[in-house]
């Protein structure tokens, strides 16, 4: 069908372009004789050349600028092929000279617009079916703007109303048909006047207080926000309506991109042996996603939980990646020493620990045996089999900590530290950094369910506040300062402004379409055993000192004798093995003075 709206194409533009030549009138006998020889070299000329240059490769349905190119150029190439076969044949007798330019201009009028207008039809549907979409404003009428737009038009579900931008040079201008009616302030007024359905944020470089901002006014007239992914998660350079999701909190608590330098954590961990600990937790599991990107020559991947290593296993199993589960427990010493001399691991990253404050707190003699006898009988270990470089993942807990917990992890940091001093050929790196959003004993998941069952959401007291960052990005950071540490180093990830507890519930209560103190209450509980009011991320006597990564502080290391602190450990496995509770924390006290309880 295409190929003969074509051809029947030539004959008319040729037709048209005579009578335009006689002003529409009676067309002369002799002219129409050479109209007819025009016709029939034409034919088979300009359709070689139409197929030639695969005019029938491009669907209507979605004709667009190149296919407009494509049929320029066969326009011109044919019409040319057509008037100097002519003048080789005939001497172009009888052909009036306007015919030459008349014709090829019809001719690509002929092709070109029908084309548009059936894209037109199908990207313009009957208004029933536009009555029926959801009418949606887009916030950003930048490239990813332009982009969903153009996908909206084609779609059934969106009906694209209008653009808001903070650009005053593009108020009033148009983009594919859609208006930018002006800034983002107006979108209060906007919502109001046009009845939105949706708000579609197309800000993918936008910061977290432009989007809380945006959220606050849709949500004031009760209308729900949608947003394109975020610039790392647009890596495949598309914008569609198939990518639009839920703002989630982690847009509203996130902060300016990290940075990390893939080259260095590649030159550190390609071609090498990776053992992860902790592999099936929140950490460890993204420890293990990353680090597979970098081309290890080995990743052997433990934990005590069957479940959560499965799940891992299967996520990362592919031909290209040595990838070997390992069942075992940090605590095993046995089970770690074959690991280590089996496998010969370079690079060690334990993330294998108890995290959880309020359980620690209740589980004491559970949680020394793993952060701390676990954590620092893994280190000698890996010292002993020869492991280049061991990770300790710690956390802002282990700074004046006021929990076991946090005194357990402050432990193991300090054990690190001075195992690195007289162990040369393993360098011993500690990263220190607060909560992270989505982890299985974050407050985020306990505060959606709480708003899903409709209430109350729980929080602790009205000033308490926590840091926070995404799993992701802690993870990024670990590995970049894992891979420029040297030995000995507390490195302290930047994690930004503290966030209180009770803002954070408010905004998750808005992200779900309610509003705080009408339709979900909030009611404080108090501070469970072990909670302060507020982290930090380094100790006073802790001079901090900067790092080649502006996100990445050096944290001053405590020196003590050696004998002291190995003298400390077997009384605090002792204290363990008898369940003495008291003995433990008066042993946790001595080694961590700074422990607040």
């Amino acid at each position: 069908m295409a190929v003969i709206h074509d051809l029947l194409w030539i004959p008319v533009a040729l037709l048209f372009a005579f009578w335009l030549r006689f002003n529409l009138e009676m067309i002369p006998v002799n002219y129409m004789v050479a109209l007819g020889q025009l016709v029939l070299l034409a034919l088979p000329l300009q359709g070689a050349v139409f197929w030639y240059l695969g005019l029938y490769r491009g669907i209507w349905r979605f004709a667009s600028l190149p296919d407009l190119l494509r049929i320029l150029q066969a326009v011109l190439i044919g019409s040319a092929l057509v008037f100097v076969a002519d003048f080789i044949w005939l001497r172009l007798v009888d052909v009036p000279r306007s015919v030459l330019l008349l014709y090829p201009m019809l001719l690509a009028v002929g092709l070109a617009a029908p084309r548009m207008l059936y894209r037109w039809h199908k990207d313009h549907r009957m208004v029933l079916e536009i009555d029926q979409r959801q009418r949606a404003l887009i916030i950003g009428a930048g490239d990813a703007g332009e982009l969903l737009a153009r996908d909206l038009l084609k779609n059934q579900r969106y009906q694209p109303i209008g653009f808001l931008d903070d650009d005053p040079a593009k108020a009033g201008l148009e983009i594919h048909g859609v208006r930018v009616l002006g800034s983002t302030e107006m979108l209060g007024k906007v919502a109001q006047k046009l009845a939105l359905d949706v708000v579609l944020l197309a800000l993918p470089s936008a910061s977290a207080k432009v989007i809380n901002r945006l959220l606050m006014l849709a949500t004031e007239h009760q209308v729900p926000c949608r947003t394109v992914p975020s610039l790392p998660e647009l890596a495949a350079g598309t914008v569609e309506i198939g990518a639009l999701r839920a703002v989630n909190i982690e847009d509203l608590l996130g902060r300016d991109e990290i940075g990390m330098n893939p080259e260095l954590v590649r030159a550190a961990i390609r071609g090498r042996c990776v053992l992860v600990t902790g592999a099936g937790g929140s950490i460890g599991s993204e420890l293990c996603r990353q680090i597979a990107s970098f081309s290890p020559r080995q990743l052997l991947l433990l934990d005590h939980g069957e479940f959560n290593l499965y799940r891992i296993e299967q996520e990362l199993r592919n031909p290209d990646l040595a990838l070997v589960p390992l069942l075992g427990d940090i605590r095993d010493s046995v089970r770690m020493e074959w690991i280590l001399q089996h496998f010969h691991p370079d690079i060690l990253y334990n993330a294998a620990a108890y995290k959880h404050v309020p359980l620690v707190e209740e589980n004491p003699a559970e949680g020394v045996k793993t952060n701390v006898l676990g954590t620092c009988g893994l280190a000698a270990l890996a010292a002993e089999a020869g492991v280049r470089r061991f990770v300790q993942i710690s956390t802002d807990k282990a700074v004046n900590p006021a929990n076991v917990m946090g005194a357990t992890k402050r432990v193991a940091e300090i054990y690190c530290q001075n195992l690195d001093a007289r162990t040369p050929e393993t360098a011993f790196i500690t990263t220190r950094f607060g909560n992270v959003l989505g982890s299985a004993g974050s407050v985020v998941p306990l505060f959606t369910r709480q708003i899903a069952s409709g209430g109350p959401v729980t929080v602790t007291h009205p000033l308490v506040t926590r840091y926070f960052m995404t799993i992701p990005e802690a993870v990024a950071l670990i590995l970049h300062a894992g891979a420029m540490g040297q030995g000995g180093e507390i490195f302290v990830l930047d994690m930004g402004e503290s966030v209180k507890i009770v803002d954070l519930a408010e905004k998750m209560i808005r992200l779900s379409g309610l509003e705080p103190g009408r339709d979900i209450t909030i009611e404080f509980c108090g501070l469970r055993p072990g909670e302060k009011l507020y982290e930090e991320l380094f100790h006073d006597d802790e001079a901090l000192l900067p790092t080649e990564h502006t996100k990445i502080r050096l944290a001053a290391s405590r020196q003590v004798e050696w004998a002291w602190i190995e003298a400390a450990l077997k009384e605090l496995g002792g204290a363990c093995c008898q369940r003495d509770v008291a003995a433990l924390h008066r042993v946790l006290h001595r080694i961590v003075p700074e422990m607040v309880n």
